[in-house]
């Protein structure tokens, strides 16, 4: 596999297989990706600020030898937590609990570029990537909910525009920062008396629309070089922003042609910028609700989603669509014709999502807010363990994926019949690692260990 000159690959990623095989990442949603999933018997939502209750599932997916626990978060509490479990730990922080009873895993935590400052985050980061020995992913997000605003002094959320325009020049800042100590840097040489070498800590006096940043960072730099830059999100801004940035992408599909389509123009993409588009990772989700037959796996399906509460579920559609609609006749047509094609919202890719459900299947209000139930509308696969492996095999081996964010319905049930029941049959047909090839995230994912920007004499001198 050929690397551009600035790329260097860790020593421990050439010892991975010469065949390509999935990445799987646990998303681990503390009540279950399902919206109901916390009323499902078994579940243990009473533990959701428990860190045992991560710590335990970090151990399962290390010994299943999965790549990654991915954390999603946000900067507000959700409005329906009536209904539902919406509130998390702290991602950073939970990651540090997780290093420490863990060895290889790599740890992905969520944090946005409109509510952080590049500095503190930098830091953040580049700690817990030391802390974990270079295990550490970044998950980038601009914020949709605008709830979010009022907790940070803001009158309005910024426009999607406008928060991308940010995103983009927090990530040149936090890249320098995480760069502004080069490899060599540190000497720790008694002798000499030199702990540092400083003509190679680097001031990176960045100035621009959104930050003013002296620099350098005051960690020097981890394992990884930087964490590994993940980017959630399918709208023409955000492949803009993963085509730049992102080294690993999480998305959502309901279908293998509409898989198949964003993977062609994302890996087309990252070759026209340049990139090796092997070193760019799609990876959408997959919520696998399993049963011994196809009757049993459907079964559990419908159990789960008899127990959605209506308030729920409408609240969570008025989020995507911008529709209201509790007064609406649930049994009733999906009213596509009240959606306004060009409202703020047509720009995000979740309702791009939704607009293609309702056009293709023509849905109930119900049906439409049940199949969003499943994982938010990421894709719901149901089936015997057999019919789980043949679908994750076909989306991997037709262009539709280099790997998925497993999201069971429940945890830690629906976590723990996935592993035992389909990940051997993938193993079986040879599509995923008896064993870790290395220890860093970058070489589960088969990325190289970037080189500082701070390197090159050209770069020195600038």
């Amino acid at each position: 596999m050929s690397r551009p000159p600035s790329e260097t690959a860790s020593e421990t990623a050439s010892q991975a297989p010469s065949h390509r095989q999935l990445s799987l990442n646990l998303f681990v949603y503390p009540g279950g990706h399902h919206e109901a999933g916390w009323r499902y018997p078994g579940s243990e939502p009473e533990r959701i600020v428990d860190i045992t209750y991560y710590q335990e599932l970090a151990r399962k997916a290390e010994a299943a030898k999965f790549d990654a626990l991915f954390f999603a978060d946000g900067p507000a509490l959700a409005d329906n937590v009536r209904y539902a479990s919406r509130f998390r730990l702290e991602p950073l922080t939970t990651l540090s609990a997780l290093a420490s009873v863990t060895q290889k895993i790599g740890l992905i935590a969520t944090a946005s570029t409109t509510y952080y400052e590049p500095y503190n985050l930098a830091r953040l980061f580049a700690s817990v990537d030391h802390i974990s020995g270079g295990r550490v992913g970044w998950n980038i997000v601009t914020t949709s909910a605008a709830v979010a605003a009022q907790n940070f002094g803001l009158d309005e959320h910024p426009h999607h525009a406008d928060r991308y325009g940010r995103a983009h020049e927090f990530l040149d800042v936090i890249t320098k920062l995480w760069d502004s100590w080069q490899d060599d840097a540190l000497v720790i040489d008694p002798d000499s008396g030199i702990f540092a070498d400083t003509d190679r800590v680097h001031q990176i006096n960045h100035i621009g629309e959104h930050f003013r940043v002296r620099g350098p960072l005051n960690l020097p730099r981890s394992p990884q070089g930087r964490p590994v830059y993940v980017q959630a999100g399918s709208s023409e801004d955000g492949r803009e922003f993963a085509v730049r940035h992102a080294e690993a992408i999480f998305t959502a599909h309901q279908t293998l042609p509409s898989a198949q389509a964003f993977y062609a123009d994302i890996k087309a993409r990252a070759r026209a910028v340049g990139r090796n588009p092997d070193h760019l990772k799609v990876l959408p989700g997959i919520s696998p609700y399993i049963g011994s037959t196809e009757a049993e796996a459907r079964a559990l399906h419908e159990t789960f989603n008899n127990l959605t509460q209506a308030p729920y579920s409408l609240e969570l559609l008025r989020r995507i669509t911008g529709l209201d609609l509790s007064g609406h006749d649930l049994d009733a047509p999906f009213p596509r014709h009240l959606i306004a094609p060009d409202g703020d919202k047509a720009v995000a890719s979740r309702f791009q999502l939704v607009l293609d459900i309702v056009d293709r299947e023509k849905p109930t209000i119900r049906q439409l807010t049940h199949k969003l139930a499943g994982a938010r509308g990421h894709w719901v696969s149901v089936g015997t363990p057999e019919k789980i492996a043949d679908d994750i095999q076909t989306w991997f081996e037709n262009g539709a994926a280099d790997g998925f964010n497993v999201m069971p319905p429940w945890f830690h049930g629906g976590f723990d019949v996935f592993v035992a029941e389909v990940l051997p049959i993938l193993r079986k047909r040879g599509l995923f690692r008896e064993d870790y090839a290395g220890a860093t995230l970058r070489d589960h994912f088969g990325l190289p260990r970037p080189e500082s920007l701070y390197a090159s004499p050209a770069r020195q001198s600038a």
